[in-house]
């Protein structure tokens, strides 16, 4: 094998050289190694063999069809990222307030997250974030 495997690989006992494909996984940051497709900078399963579409009406197609379960809209990716946030913050109440004495939650923390250290903390993250009251209860009118 070539000492640089980011751009050829050797196959067929080191009989043919060819591109590697370019695609990286999401998981691993590993390169794919199979071999790219003649003249293509990837293999057939990460799309080497795709054309895409050609006319405008085709395009246009694609595009209004990307968005097929509103998972990864904006507006979802943010709210899951508010619910996660408010989470965490649970997460650090419980443990300023001696309510429970279980793992933390291992990963990385959401965006905008700020570790809940002091009892005042507490107070102000309680204050900001109220519980989720029913519509006619008395502490939701006030």
């Amino acid at each position: 094998m070539n000492s640089d495997l980011s751009h050829s690989l050797n196959t067929a006992g080191g009989k043919i050289a060819c591109a590697r494909c370019a695609a990286k996984s999401k998981r691993t940051g590993n390169q794919c190694a199979k071999p790219a497709l003649k003249g293509k900078a990837v293999c057939q399963f990460h799309g080497g063999r795709s054309t895409g579409p050609k006319t405008e009406a085709g395009k246009a197609r694609q595009r209004a069809s990307v968005i097929t379960s509103g998972n990864y809209t904006k507006e979802s990716i943010e709210d899951r990222s508010r619910s996660a946030l408010r989470l965490a913050g649970l997460e650090d109440s419980m443990y300023v307030l001696g309510m429970t004495d279980a793992p933390r939650k291992r990963g990385r923390k959401p965006k905008g997250y700020k570790p809940l250290v002091t009892f005042d903390d507490v107070k102000n993250f309680v204050i900001d974030n109220p519980l989720n009251l029913p519509e006619g209860s008395a502490e939701h009118q006030n």
